[in-house]
């Protein structure tokens, strides 16, 4: 076995640790989800911002969000007009097959409303991601995100 290839299995190995879920089930996954993370706040913060990439082996979409740490999870997307910022929630967001998605800061992202509570720094939240594939078939994928105040650093390959 190649050491790219040992790294490879110990990068999957963690994301799925972090994800609460077992290699196996990553693998059976309809989508992978990749760079997951839940942004911090502040005491009396009422919202705040998940971020991620999804990768679909075959055309699917994200049809919608849930964690019980909020009353409204929606998918957003931040576009300027003019000169201003635009958000509006996007109801269906296209993974087309085999091209990662990125949800990031200042583009697409998970909006996190009305907070059950504040989320602080090296905590998780738990998340269930609805999908529905080209066929019309619903499915989902429960994740816990881990909170940061800033992006995880990424290793490059």
């Amino acid at each position: 076995m190649s050491r790219h290839t040992v790294f490879s299995f110990a990068r999957s190995t963690t994301v799925a640790a972090l994800f609460g879920l077992s290699v196996g089930s990553v693998l059976a996954q309809p989508v992978q989800v990749s760079n997951a993370w839940v942004r911090t706040t502040v005491a009396g913060q009422q919202s705040t911002g998940a971020f991620m990439a999804l990768t679909a082996p075959s055309a699917m979409k994200l049809v919608g969000v849930s964690t019980p740490a909020a009353g409204i999870a929606e998918v957003h997307e931040m576009k300027m007009d003019g000169d201003i910022m635009r958000m509006r929630e996007i109801v269906q967001l296209e993974l087309p097959a085999g091209q990662t998605v990125k949800l990031q800061p200042g583009g697409l992202h998970v909006m996190l409303m009305d907070l059950k509570q504040p989320f602080a720094k090296n905590t998780s939240v738990p998340f269930t991601l609805h999908f529905k594939d080209a066929k019309g078939v619903d499915s989902q994928l429960n994740l816990n995100l881990p909170v940061a105040a800033v992006a995880p650093v990424r290793v490059k390959k």
